[in-house]
């Protein structure tokens, strides 16, 4: 083709998240490379990131109790936007809206492209048929070995159109020389945190990350070693009230009020990382990429992850690390006695240590997770179906 092509992106809500996120990364690399960048969206937060990087939101009912409901309606809505924008291809990364979203992209004849982001759960047949759409594009994205995995064996016809396309980080954003220490500062206020060393749980409160399994765990660790130690819980609500009282009374119950907090909310991750001392992701379900142990990696912060999904294969130890000095681990995810030792071990490691093995973690992240690596592949996805030459910009 030769005019710069236009790409809609289609999600619920441009709020907050990693498929979010991911979007707005994608947005930015659409336009970097002289592209037209299109979401389709309920609109959130993250809105005025999408128009920093030149992007566009367009209005869309994403979010749906009842999604059938809105299926048909949203397929006229992405119809109407292909026609009236010129979009040249429309990438889902969402269950509801890419049944719409597919739909529309038929209709209007271009090509439909899909990110398969989650390990979605297949409970029934009708559950299975709802997350079969995310694996009817043209080119189904898996954002993670596992996840490649995944969508192969439940759909196997898939197979042949099937790219890995690892999560990106933001190298220059989660870069710990670039972090001033006011940054930091603030947040050490804002969450009143002391002297101690700092653990992070950074993920939006839902019981699948953990935070319900690890809180008894700190309750150990607390009785073994003393409160030396602080654990924030960094992430949305997102409305589980019936959760944040259940994790209310865990912390209550094994008398860590004074080592765990919920912070809620947090619009600086590099500063928190930076004020880490480790980063814990703890989740109890598959995680189909990784994004915080990555982040965490890229800063050179010490990371615990559990063994279930994508976790492992991004953490996993470059061959020019010395045996045994690598500052990641992995921890069966239900072993609360392996979560308070390998605390306890990663508490227990020198500065010297964490220093002299930071820079082949984030040497690690840049070369197999790096923001510029998920671009420019998403981009050569585009260029293959529309003959366009994005990623060679």
């Amino acid at each position: 083709m030769t005019k710069a092509p236009t790409i809609l992106q289609v999600i619920p809500w441009l709020d907050s998240g990693g498929v979010e996120r991911g979007t707005v990364d994608i947005a930015a690399a659409i336009t970097r490379a002289g592209g037209t960048a299109l979401v389709a969206a309920e609109p959130g937060r993250l809105v005025g990131e999408l128009e920093a990087v030149g992007g566009k939101l367009l209005p869309l009912k994403g979010r749906s109790k009842n999604p059938l409901a809105i299926l048909l309606s949203n397929a006229r809505t992405i119809e109407r936007m292909i026609r009236e924008q010129g979009v040249d291809l429309v990438h889902a990364r969402s269950r509801a809206p890419a049944w719409s979203a597919m739909i529309a992209a038929h209709r209007a004849g271009v090509p439909f492209v899909t990110t398969y982001h989650g390990a979605y759960s297949q409970k029934g047949r009708l559950k299975a048929f709802y997350n079969s759409v995310m694996a009817k594009g043209d080119i189904v994205i898996a954002n993670s070995h596992y996840t490649a995995r995944l969508v192969r064996e439940r759909n196997p016809d898939a197979e042949n159109r099937i790219v890995t396309i690892h999560r990106g980080v933001d190298m220059e954003q989660f870069d710990i020389n670039t972090v001033a220490p006011e940054r930091v500062e603030a947040l050490r206020q804002q969450w009143g945190v002391d002297d101690r060393p700092v653990l992070i749980l950074p993920s939006r409160l839902t019981r699948w990350k953990g935070q319900s399994f690890i809180i008894p765990v700190m309750g150990a660790l607390k009785k073994a070693i003393g409160p030396a130690f602080q654990l924030l819980l960094i992430g949305d609500e997102q409305g589980r009230e019936s959760y944040v009282a259940e994790l209310d009374r865990l912390i209550a119950e094994h008398d860590v009020a004074d080592c765990v907090s919920r912070v809620g909310h947090c619009k600086d991750m590099p500063a928190a990382y930076a004020l880490a001392t480790m980063v814990i992701v703890p989740s109890q379900d598959a995680e189909t990429f990784g994004r915080s142990a990555a982040e965490s990696l890229a800063m050179g912060k010490p990371t615990l992850v559990g063994d279930l999904g994508a976790q492992p294969e991004v953490v996993a130890a470059p061959p020019d690390v010395p045996e045994g000095q690598w500052i990641a681990k992995v921890i069966r995810h239900n072993d609360a006695e392996g979560w308070q030792q390998a605390i306890a071990d990663t508490l227990a490691m020198s500065e010297e240590q964490k220093k002299a093995v930071a820079p082949f973690a984030r040497g690690l992240i840049e070369a197999c997770f790096s923001l510029r690596s998920m671009g420019q592949q998403t981009l050569a996805v585009y260029d293959q179906l529309l003959g366009c030459d994005l990623s060679g910009h």
